[in-house]
């Protein structure tokens, strides 16, 4: 059996630019495929409501991928939606997001929504990101994970046709159906 081959973030940016989205999971260079249309109108009407909050509240910087988020020289992800506090945004940088985010939001798509859920939620537990959303426009649920030692509680999770806060945001009430016509 061959010797498994480790990739790092110097690896990463040399390949060459072909249009494609690569992410970094523990030293295996994955490529990602683009994602569609409704992955991309949630995304829009999501990034436009924690964008609006966190500007007229002063909470920080919210960036929408493709943001290389720099979790360790091995493990560089793209998660759809970043957040990091004004506390800490020194870890921005020209090169991305160089350390733990405050929240990150993967929207889920047929083809990576199983790496969402187990790989990348267990990669960005294991580097300690505070709090984890998953959006799934196949069920139309929103929901919010607070890091909880090593892993992942579920903290919230709204009823579509209902409206509720997200946290880190208690002041923030987010309408999940609104998401998801």
């Amino acid at each position: 059996m061959a010797a498994r081959t480790v990739s790092t973030y110097a690896d990463d940016v040399a390949i060459p630019e072909d249009g494609r989205r690569y992410e970094l999971r523990n030293g295996e260079l994955s490529m990602m495929p683009a994602p569609g249309t409704r992955h991309q109108g949630i995304l829009r009407d999501l990034l436009g409501i924690l964008n609006d909050h966190v500007k007229n509240a002063r909470l920080g910087v919210v960036f929408p991928a493709a943001v290389d988020c720099i979790l360790s020289e091995t493990t560089v992800l793209q998660p759809d939606i970043v957040f990091i506090d004004a506390g800490r945004v020194a870890i921005i940088t020209e090169r991305g997001i160089e350390g733990v985010p405050t929240l990150v939001v993967e929207i889920l798509s047929p083809p990576t929504a199983g790496i969402d859920r187990t790989v990348k939620a267990g990669l960005y537990a294991r580097h300690k990101v505070p709090w984890y959303w998953i959006v799934d426009p196949g069920s139309s649920t929103l929901e919010a994970y607070a890091l909880r030692g090593n892993t992942y509680e579920m903290a919230r999770r709204p009823e579509a046709a209902g409206r509720g806060s997200l946290p880190p945001f208690d002041d923030l009430v987010i309408d999940p159906s609104a998401l998801f016509n």
